[in-house]
């Protein structure tokens, strides 16, 4: 009874902060959404996944954020996420965007990514893998340069020369979609040069109460 009440609970306040973010939500997609936020905190019991020490900004940043960035992720869109360790964008994203193409979760901590396999399990989440090792040795795979429409990043820190190197997993046209914080989480997107074949394309806000953005990158090969 007592996982019931706080399933309940989890569930009313995940709708809560989306109703406050002015973030559309309805409880057929909340409810995968509260059992992925379910999965982090008992998992994050035993190893550091992420910090939960206040539950709103624990949702807002892990759920409400990649729901907020969720319009800007074009239709059936592939998708690779870098630095994957929680989960989140990128398992929000995939619940939120059953259209979404194949996702991609890059991740090198071993622990981490059972985790994220554990919840691909436990979620059924469909056409979502995993790669248990840095972005830099995947580099190396020539089956993976140019094979996503959107490219998630966040919790990696990122300058010109490591979206140069990242956009190589991007086809042209394609986007690089950078979850930042306030200020002091990374550069603002007017004090990044940026050299072709990347190409800004605009930073939007995410969550006023936590100053976050999406800044979104174009390739053009």
């Amino acid at each position: 009874m007592a996982g019931q009440e706080n399933s309940t609970t989890r569930l009313a306040h995940l709708l809560d902060r989306a109703s406050r973010a002015d973030v559309a939500l309805d409880a057929a997609t909340a409810e995968p959404l509260a059992a992925y936020l379910a999965l982090v905190y008992r998992w994050n019991a035993r190893m550091n996944l992420t910090a939960l020490e206040d539950p709103d900004k624990a949702t807002d940043r892990l759920i409400v954020e990649p729901l907020a960035a969720a319009s800007r992720v074009p239709f059936g869109a592939s998708l690779i996420d870098i630095g994957s360790g929680n989960g989140s964008p990128a398992i929000p994203l995939r619940i939120a965007r059953p259209d979404l193409g194949p996702v991609r979760l890059v991740e090198s901590k071993m622990r981490k990514g059972v985790f994220l396999r554990e919840a691909i399990r436990q979620l059924q989440l469909e056409g979502v893998v995993v790669e248990n090792d840095r972005y830099e040795a995947l580099l190396t795979r020539a089956d993976l340069h140019e094979a996503h429409d959107v490219l998630t990043l966040r919790g990696v820190a990122w300058n010109t020369g490591v979206l140069g190197r990242l956009r190589r997993f991007v086809r042209s046209g394609g986007r690089i979609c950078l979850f930042a914080g306030g200020r002091g989480e990374g550069p603002e997107a007017d004090e990044v040069e940026l050299r072709r074949p990347l190409v800004w394309e605009g930073a939007y806000p995410l969550i006023a109460s936590l100053r976050s953005r999406l800044i979104m990158v174009r390739v053009d090969h």
